[in-house]
């Protein structure tokens, strides 16, 4: 089992703290510091694309340790907010 807290469910690429990521309306921050959500327009990203591979997924896949429980407890939430 990988020791890797957060990393691309894809390639394994591990985000660094400086590593940015952009929305919509143009704010760059790091993603990875608030759960997938702007810090400027509060739009939850449901996806996340990597820096390496380039390829998207599921915001929440990209927490290695995240119990199976709280990983359903969180995207039923994420879905009742989205309604």
């Amino acid at each position: 089992m990988s020791d890797k807290a957060i990393c691309c469910p894809k390639c394994e690429w591990e985000p660094k703290k400086r590593s940015k990521w952009y929305c919509t309306c143009g704010y760059s921050w790091n993603t990875f510091d608030t759960g997938g959500t702007c810090p400027s327009c509060k739009k939850q990203w449901q996806t996340t694309q990597c820096h390496d591979c380039h390829q998207f997924s599921p915001h929440l896949e990209w927490y290695k340790h995240l119990d199976t429980k709280i990983r359903e407890e969180l995207l039923s939430l994420t879905k009742l907010i989205l309604q």
